[in-house]
């Protein structure tokens, strides 16, 4: 990313501050210490006060903070951060300086305090995750990439859903495609069949696909640091009614998820529109978790679908919409797309099919019609 974008993301950092009438942020949360100056490595601290900006490593990230860290004042030691701080006089005391409380640890809160005892320190929460949530051109740039390496990778491991495969063959696969094409796997994918579907974040097994399965395949690829989200449910072999059922209800509902979301809604209202349908086709109590999320350097950001939400939907947030079921011993059907949040209505990125019953019906067929050309 260009230095101009760190800029302009630090601009509107100081604007928030100012408008609570802050004097500075502490930023220890390493994404959001990414998302202000491009750092990308394991130790970090940021400070952003009225007088400067500083940048606060240790001598592994010399180089390496040299090249990425835009926008900050460079300082690197071997003393802790606070002592670095201290000793270069970065932080006055009589200043009300806001720290994030969901990333700070009552250890390092109670070492903050000590070592700054004449800082008003003022608990804060989602401050740049907030700023984050709203994304620019080179974010969805670098959504659709992610997305794309995603699709491109689901329909080449669609052939090895058949017996003789199992969970964890097609989940290492897609983790090895991810890193081939792109910077690896957004996270460790899910491969549920038959009734491990029901668990909603299953991890693989050895358990073989088997002719009637459902399988749960929750996976996607990462680019540029951005993270992909994607979800489809194919079945093995034929579908049965039931089968049919199900994912036509969860289809439906996913559907309708996806025409309500827009700039203006608020994320509850994206919630019910999936949940109240399948509440009234009668499965309700097997929806058990949110309908999706923001999308960003990490894979699960702000804003929510929830039904306690109290977030409203901004122009250019990057959202999954997946509703699901599940049923204890028999399985489960999720399906999920990455959207880009629009002032009259959202884009769905991907572009894999959600008949997955029928395709994969097919591949199944194809298989066994060139098995016995072969024999």
């Amino acid at each position: 990313m260009t230095e101009k974008i760190y800029y302009k993301r630090q601009e509107k950092l100081r604007s928030v501050l100012s408008k609570h009438s802050l004097d500075g942020l502490l930023i220890t949360n390493l994404t959001n210490i990414r998302y202000i100056c491009g750092f990308t490595g394991s130790a970090g601290t940021c400070l952003v006060t009225d007088k400067g900006q500083y940048f606060i490593t240790d001598g592994r990230y010399i180089e390496q903070s040299k090249e990425q860290v835009k926008g900050f004042d460079r300082y690197i030691d071997m003393d802790s951060h606070f002592s670095i701080i201290k000793k270069n006089n970065l932080l006055n005391s009589n200043l009300k300086i806001a720290f994030e409380a969901d990333h700070v640890n009552f250890t390092l809160y109670d070492d903050m305090k000590k070592t700054f005892n004449g800082v008003d320190w003022i608990s804060t929460q989602m401050i740049v995750e907030e700023l984050a949530s709203v994304k620019d051109k080179t974010e969805i740039d670098a959504f659709r990439v992610a997305v794309e390496i995603t699709d491109k990778v689901y329909e080449e491991i669609l052939p090895m859903l058949r017996p003789g495969f199992t969970e964890k063959q097609v989940a290492n696969t897609l983790v090895s495609k991810y890193r081939e094409y792109g910077d690896g796997e957004a996270y460790s994918p899910i491969v549920a069949t038959g009734p491990n579907g029901a668990l909603p974040h299953a991890i693989p097994t050895d358990r073989e696909f088997k002719k009637g399965d459902f399988v749960v395949i929750d996976a996607a690829a990462k680019y540029a640091g951005y993270h992909a989200d994607m979800t489809r449910t194919p079945v093995v072999g034929e579908a049965t009614d039931k089968h049919r059922e199900v994912y036509a209800i969860v289809k439906e509902a996913q559907k309708r998820g996806c025409e309500i979301a827009k700039a203006g809604v608020p994320c509850q209202e994206v919630d019910a529109a999936t949940r109240d349908y399948i509440h009234e086709m009668g499965y309700g109590e097997y929806y058990t978790h949110g309908t999706g999320h923001g999308l960003g350097l990490e894979i699960h950001t702000s804003p929510r679908f929830s039904p306690t939400s109290k977030e409203v939907l901004k122009e250019n947030n990057v959202m999954t919409i997946e509703p699901g079921i599940y049923i204890a011993g028999w399985g489960g059907v999720r399906i999920e797309d990455d959207v880009i949040i629009n002032q009259n209505d959202c884009e769905i990125l991907n572009k894999t099919t959600k008949d997955s019953c029928l395709r994969l019906t097919i591949v199944w067929v194809l298989y066994r019609t060139i098995l016995i050309i072969v024999v």
